[in-house]
């Protein structure tokens, strides 16, 4: 498994985020009717796929957080990845050409339909991306391998804060490709 030194890992997942709010600049200025309409019937919108990463933030922001504040523990100067994180992250990052190794179906509870506020759901998202800045920060002396974070799909199987961090982050720019292919159909 990848070990990271601590400091650059944090930097380098601040540096994803911040970029995803450059992104979100650019696709604030669709008008709302373009971010609602689906390239096909039944294939997610852009103000859908931001809202499915809302539904996420939902869960694992506060999930880290509440972690974060139940650690006392300073954490070391590097951290090793767990196979299981590891092998999620993988899974959903994109290739650098920019494919995907897998294409996935969202669980039925991260599947929105297409009743949305285009204007609320870009608000959330981008205080999302401010909290998770936060919390990163805060992450720079905390534990990433000993502090566990339980998943979306099970509260019963956990995983390590840095790996349910870079898993997060891997799902957001996952999802910004996707949201690159929905603009290049309906705008």
């Amino acid at each position: 498994m990848p070990s990271f030194n601590i400091q650059e890992l944090i930097g380098s997942l601040q540096q994803d985020v911040r970029e995803t709010l450059l992104q979100l600049e650019t696709i604030q200025q669709i008008p709302a009717d373009v971010l609602l309409r689906q390239p096909e019937p039944g294939k997610w919108s852009i103000a859908q796929v931001l809202e499915h990463l809302n539904g996420y933030n939902r869960f694992y922001l506060a999930a880290i957080e509440k972690a974060l504040n139940n650690s006392t523990k300073p954490g070391p100067r590097t951290y090793k990845a767990g196979w299981f994180g590891d092998y999620f992250t993988r899974l959903m990052q994109p290739r650098t050409d920019g494919s995907l190794a897998k294409k996935m179906s969202a669980p039925a509870a991260y599947n929105f339909g297409p009743e949305l506020d285009p204007a609320k759901v870009i608000s959330e998202f981008r205080n999302g991306q401010q909290q998770l800045l936060m919390l990163l920060d805060r992450a720079r002396t905390a534990d990433l391998g000993g502090i566990k974070v339980p998943i979306s799909i099970s509260k019963l199987i956990k995983l390590k804060l840095g790996d349910v961090f870079r898993f997060l982050i891997a799902h957001q720019q996952r999802h910004f490709l996707q949201i690159d292919r929905v603009r290049g159909v309906v705008a």
